[in-house]
This record gives structure tokens, sequence and C-alpha cells, in this order.
């Protein structure tokens, strides 16, 4: 007979709630001040004309317009260069 209760484990409670990242307006769409084109861990994507980045790196549209998505050669600190992913806002 066993001296100590037996202790019971669980194999729940760790699943953590998806976070709804990604783009919100594809190329093309229009966007309202305010409103999210892409919610983003990171920069991934880089804010473009008429485009801010949040606290939490999700890029915003600051001007109403129609959202383009182009690449651009972007300078690193160390003097390399990378093509980065802009989005930007085209006024109407």
């Amino acid at each position: 007979m066993a001296h100590t209760k037996a202790k019971g484990s669980t194999k729940l409670g760790r699943e953590s709630e998806s976070k709804r990242l990604g783009v919100k307006l594809f190329d093309g769409e229009k966007a309202k001040i305010g409103d999210v084109i892409i919610r983003q861990r990171g920069t991934k994507y880089y804010p473009g004309v008429n485009v801010k980045k949040g606290g939490d790196d999700t890029l915003y549209a600051v001007k109403k317009g129609v959202v383009k998505f182009s690449n651009k050669r972007k300078t690193n600190f160390d003097g390399s260069k990378k093509s980065v992913k802009v989005v930007s806002v085209n006024p109407l």
C-alpha cells in the first residue's frame, strides 16, 4: 500500500490562442485612415509612404488611399544590402 498520495498530471492547459497575424489589406485594396494593413512579429514588411509602424510591428494607414506593395534595396549598418518588402498607401 502506498504511503504518499498519488499526484496526477495533466496534458492540458498549454495551448496558446492564435494571434491572427498576416496581411489584412492586399495590393490594390482601399485603405481608410487607421486601417490595419499587416499584423506581424518583427519587420517582415517595412512601412513606406503614408504607412506607420505600431509598437507591436503592426503596419497601419495614415492617409486614405490604395495599398501598394513593392520591393526595395535596403543598406544595413555594416554596408551590406538586402531586398525588403515595403508597403505604401497611395492617395486617391
